[in-house]
């Protein structure tokens, strides 16, 4: 009788262990996706159970016994460090490193790139455009959003900073616009805290008004500390700034590409030709080395400066300077200079 039961015993532990072996072997298997696919989007919502995590592998389309998986999640000791988020399945997934990616949160990130000098508009259209972001702004005005993102009364023109930002399929748009905005806020402290004797502007906003205009005017990196250094000192002695891209944004969808003298003494807020000072807001996003170009002009006399045509500009402290800069790279009368 004794044989027996160890026999029986035996065989039970035998069996056991095919089992384990063979749940172990299954543990490392790929996954079988649909045929033609190459990867999933499987989508965690937070506070989801592990039981219906398992569900949902099966859902987007993971060909695999829910209950099976779920099974593996416990046995693992994993299932208790499952996180939300977005995660890529691709063929070579198998349920132990999917468990493990899982547990680990090694979301699948996507990128979504603001560039320098971009508008508002064109945030808005570049946010709409990607297909991995949940849409929650598109449907709000510009006061809602601001408003939903801690900043009523605040236009969100230029407030957000130009960056490449990585995020999980699926997230708020809100969320990416909230961390966009923090990082220009956080920018603009450390330029203004940094800002020299030179610069004229008088707070932090009229610093982000300026170096929006400066992105906007700036053709060659280098010539940016003087392309600031000009507009703060016509700021310093009651100057009209007379920027053509502020003039250009006032007039909206009426800009066919081409800027007119009419453009010019047409008025709008953001007329400088017309309207003394800086315009009320920002006329695009700047980057950081503009904003710190606003807070750190040259030291220079330079009031004028005028495009060369090679993306440099050539600057000049009087008028009648000017003028012959004019003629020399704008209406070409001159020679150019040795």
């Amino acid at each position: 009788m004794r044989s027996f039961l160890t026999r029986v015993v035996l065989l039970a532990l035998m069996a056991l262990a095919i089992v384990a072996a063979a749940f172990v072997w299954w543990a490392n298997t790929p996954l079988r996706l649909p045929a033609g696919t190459d990867t999933l989007d499987l989508s965690i919502e937070p506070g989801t159970r592990p039981a219906a995590i398992a569900q949902a592998v099966a859902d987007a389309g993971v060909q695999v016994q829910p209950q099976l998986l779920w099974w593996w999640f416990r046995l693992s000791g994993q299932d208790r460090s499952l996180r939300a988020g977005g995660y890529e399945i691709s063929t070579r997934t198998t349920p132990a490193s999917l468990t493990r990616m899982i547990a680990r949160g090694e979301e699948s990130l996507k990128t979504i790139s603001l560039i320098e000098g971009w508008s508002w508009t064109q945030v808005r259209q570049a946010l709409a455009r990607s297909t991995d972001l949940r849409h929650d702004s598109q449907a709000l005005s510009d006061e809602a959003l601001m408003q939903a993102l801690g900043r009523p009364g605040v236009r969100p023109e230029g407030r957000f900073y130009p960056d490449t930002y990585s995020y999980a399929k699926g997230s708020s748009e809100l969320a990416l616009l909230r961390r966009a905005l923090h990082a220009m806020e956080r920018h603009l402290d450390a330029a203004w805290a940094a800002r020299t004797p030179e610069a004229a502007i008088q707070t932090p906003e009229q610093a982000l008004i300026l170096a929006s205009i400066i992105e906007k005017e700036t053709g060659r990196a280098q010539d940016r500390a003087m392309i600031s250094s000009v507009f703060n000192n016509r700021l310093r002695i009651g100057m009209r700034l007379q920027t053509d891209p502020t003039v250009i944004y006032g007039l909206g969808n009426r800009f066919d590409g081409n800027l007119r003298k009419v453009d010019l003494l047409t008025d709008t807020p953001y007329n400088t030709y017309t309207r003394a000072g800086l315009p009320p807001t920002p006329i695009a996003m700047p980057g950081k080395a503009a904003l710190w170009a606003a807070v750190q002009p040259a030291p220079s006399k330079a009031l004028y400066f005028v495009a060369r045509g090679d993306g440099s500009s050539a600057f000049s402290a009087s008028l009648d300077e000017h003028n012959r800069a004019v003629m020399q790279y704008q209406l070409r009368k001159l020679p150019a200079a040795k």
